[in-house]
C-alpha cells in the first residue's frame, strides 16, 4: 500500500504580505461551516483514490490557516481518522502566524489534534518585521514562540534574511536570538522577489536595494554555522532540523513522493494508471467553493507529466536534500535518464555531486548552486 501527502488549503490572511506570491487572499468575515462541508465534499471526490493509500502527514497551509476555528480543524481531522487510513505515527502541521490573537489558540488547536506548529515569525526586529509588511511585534514573536514551546514538543518557525540593509553582524545577532529558545526545527529562507508581488515592483522602482550575492553567501553560511552549533543541521537548502525532527510532510514533498492538495489553489502530484499527473484546483475561493458545490470537486486541470519536466521536477526537489537519487526510482516513472550520466560524473569531479553505482546525490556545496545543475543536466 502507497503512502501519501495530504495538504488542505486555506487562503485567507489578515494583510497581504509584499514578498508573498502564495495564493492568500485578504479577508476578516470566514464561513467556517461552509469551508468545512466543502472540504469534506472535495476529499470525498478522491475516496476511492485515497483508498488504498496510507495518510502520512496531514498539512494545513495557507493564507494563515491559524485564522480557521479550532473546531473546523478538529472536525476535518476526525473525519480524515475515521475515513481513510492514517499513519500510526501521523504528522499533523499547522502554519500559524504569531499575533497574540492566534497564539492564544495553541492550546485549542492542540486538543483538536494538531501534533505540531509552523510559526511565520520572519524577522526578530521591528523595523524589519514593518518592511516585510508583516502585523506582529517582535515582542508577539517571542511570546508566540515561547508558547508554542510550551505547548507542542515538535513546532518550527520561519525567519527570512538577506533582506535590503542586513548585515553579517545584524544577522549572526538575530540569529542566535532566535536559537536561543531551543527549537528543533528552523526554516530559514532568503528573500526573494517574485513577480506580481508588491516588493517586486517596489524594487523594479528603486525603492529598495538587495544584498550582493557575495553577502548572501556569507548570510547563508553564518546560518549553517550557527546552526549546527545548536544541533540542527541543514538538511534541505532552507531547513534545518535536529535529529528526529525533519518536517515529514515537507520531505515527502522533496523525496516526490505522491500528495493531494485540497481546497483553493492547492497543487496535487498523484498517480493514476502508473503516470504521475498534476492537478491544480481552482485559484479564487469563490470560484472553488462554487465548483466544489457543483461537481463535487474545485479542480481547474488535471494533466499527465510529460517525461522531460518529470525529470527537471525529480531533480529540483531531489537534489535539495542530502539524500540520493537512486536510478531505480527514476526507472519506475519510466524515465530514460543515462544521457545525464556522462554530466554526473563531470559534476562529481567537480564536487557538486556524489556519483555511486546505483544512483546520486548532490553535496553541500552542489545545494548552493541547485539551478545552475538542473539547469546543465536538464537543458
Amino acid at each position: 500500500m502507497d503512502n501519501i501527502a495530504l495538504y488542505i488549503h486555506w487562503p485567507f490572511c489578515k494583510a497581504k504580505c509584499p514578498y508573498c506570491d502564495f495564493n492568500s487572499h485578504v479577508a476578516s468575515d470566514y464561513k467556517f461551516e461552509e469551508w468545512g462541508k466543502a472540504y469534506i465534499k472535495e476529499l470525498n471526490y478522491f475516496k476511492k483514490y485515497l483508498k488504498d493509500k496510507v495518510i502520512t502527514s496531514i498539512f494545513f497551509g495557507g493564507g494563515t490557516p491559524s485564522l480557521m476555528s479550532p473546531l473546523l480543524v478538529e472536525s476535518l481531522i476526525a473525519y480524515i481518522k475515521k475515513t481513510f487510513k492514517t499513519a500510526m505515527k501521523l504528522e499533523i502541521t499547522l502554519e500559524a502566524n504569531p499575533t497574540s490573537y492566534e497564539a492564544a489558540k495553541f492550546s485549542e488547536f492542540k486538543k483538536a489534534g494538531i501534533n505540531r506548529v509552523s510559526l511565520g515569525v520572519q524577522a526578530l526586529n521591528d523595523a524589519d518585521l514593518k518592511f516585510l509588511g508583516r502585523e506582529h511585534s517582535s515582542k508577539e514573536a517571542i511570546k508566540a514562540i515561547e508558547s508554542a514551546a510550551q505547548i507542542f514538543n515538535n513546532f518550527n518557525f520561519d525567519l527570512i534574511y538577506a533582506r535590503p540593509g542586513q548585515t553579517l553582524e545584524k544577522w549572526e545577532k538575530e540569529l542566535k536570538l532566535a536559537l536561543s529558545f531551543n527549537t528543533k526545527h528552523l526554516s530559514l529562507y532568503q528573500l526573494t522577489i517574485e513577480k506580481g508581488t508588491k516588493f517586486y515592483t517596489q524594487h523594479k522602482n528603486g525603492e529598495f536595494v538587495m544584498p550582493e550575492e557575495e553577502l548572501k553567501d556569507n548570510l547563508y553560511l553564518l546560518s549553517e554555522e550557527l546552526c549546527e552549533k545548536k544541533e540542527l543541521y541543514n538538511y534541505e537548502i532552507s531547513n534545518y532540523a535536529k535529529s528526529g525532527f525533519k518536517c515529514e510532510h515537507n520531505l515527502n514533498y522533496w523525496r516526490y513522493n505522491e500528495y493531494l492538495g485540497i481546497g483553493p489553489g492547492a497543487h496535487s502530484r498523484v498517480m493514476l494508471d502508473h503516470k504521475m499527473s498534476g492537478i491544480i484546483m481552482q485559484h479564487q475561493p469563490e470560484n472553488w467553493l462554487k465548483s466544489v458545490s457543483e461537481k463535487n470537486n474545485g479542480i481547474q486541470s488535471q494533466t499527465l507529466i510529460e517525461p522531460t519536466e518529470l525529470l527537471i521536477e525529480i531533480l529540483m526537489m531531489r537534489l535539495r536534500i542530502d539524500e540520493k537519487i537512486e536510478y531505480s526510482a527514476l526507472e519506475r516513472f519510466n524515465i530514460t535518464y543515462k544521457e545525464i550520466i556522462p554530466k554526473l560524473e563531470k559534476l562529481n569531479d567537480e564536487g557538486l555531486i556524489i556519483s555511486f553505482n546505483d544512483g546520486f546525490k548532490s553535496t553541500q556545496k552542489g545545494r548552493k548552486v541547485l539551478n545552475s545543475l538542473l539547469k546543465y543536466l536538464c537543458f
